[in-house]
């Protein structure tokens, strides 16, 4: 059975960090493109960041960049999402997933963590 477990969010002050954890099990993890996404309220989910099976390759949102970092440990089917410098519109709730899931559960995510930045 998939799992995808997010954890890390809280509420901090703007130009603070998180760093958010995703613990994931039931596929081969190492195998898989990861991601993470944000949705903020009255707003499509947006992606935020994406990093390969092997780690050696990341992209990022424009808005993101050069403040967050995305990082994964293959050993521990854990993928990461360091936050620098927030801001207030970086509040949303962050999951992570594979950037392509397989079909049969391509509509399952985790409970996500909620990540609030006051301004």
């Amino acid at each position: 059975q998939v799992q995808l477990v997010e954890s890390g969010g809280g509420l901090v002050q703007s130009g603070g960090s998180l760093r958010l954890s995703c613990a994931a099990s039931g596929f081969t993890f190492s195998t898989y493109i990861m991601a993470w996404y944000r949705r903020s309220p009255g707003k499509e989910r947006e992606l935020v960041a994406t990093i390969t099976s092997t780690g050696g390759g990341t992209n990022y949102a424009d808005s993101v960049k050069g403040r967050f970092t995305i990082s994964r440990d293959n050993a521990k089917n854990t993928v990461y999402l360091q936050m620098n410098s927030l801001k207030p519109e970086d509040t949303a709730v962050y999951n992570c997933k594979p950037v392509v899931a397989p079909m049969r559960w391509r509509d399952y995510w985790g409970q996500g963590t909620q990540v609030t930045v006051s301004s």
